[in-house]
């Protein structure tokens, strides 16, 4: 039953603060895993070597936080300390708050703003979008990081308590950090992109079955089924692909990162996106961890 009551209060903290505005904890683990990839980073090493470098940094500061939270497991009333832990680990509120910026920017037609705010949720080039484009960029981030920030952080909060939502949190955002296939990341971040996508395969996959399961059903697993394969992230697409058919949109398509124009596969299938379905992706992601929560709450009851 602690399981259940740690789950409950984290997402309850999640859902009552947010993210923190200030002395963010991810933020300070970012400019610690800056100064470790500055230390070990090493341009002219071959490939191998910096296969093992981007390794060790990774070991380095992710090993010590989860170490951390699986001691804190040990202090009195550890269920309420796995719940802080958890909250920290969560971006539901945050997801929902970005998103919504971009659609009230969208709805009083400040397409300036619009791209602004998208801005904060992708790494694509965000400064001549025009409005379809900023809706279909925000309704793809929700439906990716409602994986990421929310589902899969339940997930491994489930299987390995705090220690391992923890885990995956950092791993996720190192994979953020250092996942691009340029010169500078493409060995060096080939642990962190490798190891978010063996810690997200089963998520991504539960994820997808959930907006299915809250949209149109037999669309999403078509497309889930069609055109994930085609997605050049193994767990983005299945993620995407069923969240689009859920939600009987075309998402994909042409995007621009770094000035490069990027032919993209094609996600779900029916009209475009458009402002008003921002709010109904995130509605997707809502139903789901309403759903979750209500099946962690009936396992925990059942093994109380």
């Amino acid at each position: 039953m602690s399981l259940a009551l740690s789950v409950m209060l984290g997402v309850a903290l999640d859902r009552l603060l947010g993210e923190p505005r200030r002395w963010h904890p991810l933020a300070g683990f970012g400019r610690c895993a800056q100064g470790i990839e500055r230390a070990l980073h090493g341009a002219r090493a071959s490939a191998m070597a910096q296969r093992l470098r981007g390794l060790v940094a990774l070991l380095s500061v992710v090993s010590p936080v989860a170490a951390l939270a699986a001691l804190m497991q040990e202090l009195p009333y550890g269920f309420a300390v796995d719940a802080l832990w958890l909250y920290l680990a969560l971006g539901w509120r945050s997801l929902g708050e970005h998103a919504r910026a971009v659609g009230a920017a969208l709805a009083n037609d400040d397409l300036i703003e619009a791209r602004r705010r998208v801005g904060f949720m992708v790494s694509r080039d965000t400064g001549a979008m025009q409005a379809g484009e900023a809706s279909k960029a925000t309704v793809e981030s929700v439906l990716e990081n409602g994986n990421d920030a929310v589902f899969g952080a339940l997930f491994w909060f489930a299987v390995a308590g705090a220690p391992g939502a923890v885990a995956y949190r950092l791993v996720n955002t190192l994979d953020a950090m250092w996942g691009y296939k340029n010169a500078r990341y493409l060995h060096f971040g080939w642990a962190a992109a490798r190891l978010d996508d063996v810690l997200n395969f089963l998520p991504a996959r539960l994820t997808a079955l959930t907006y299915a399961a809250f949209g149109r059903t037999a669309r999403a697993l078509a497309c889930w089924r069609r055109q994930a394969p085609a997605w050049a992230s193994p767990n983005a697409g299945p993620v995407m692909a069923a969240g689009a058919g859920a939600l009987g949109l075309r998402l994909g398509g042409a995007a621009c990162y770094e000035g490069v124009a990027t032919a993209r596969p094609p996600l779900g299938e029916g009209a475009p996106a458009g402002a008003a379905d921002i709010e109904r992706a995130l509605r997707l992601v809502r139903n789901g961890v309403l759903l979750w929560l209500a099946l962690m709450l009936s396992w925990g009851a059942a093994h109380a």
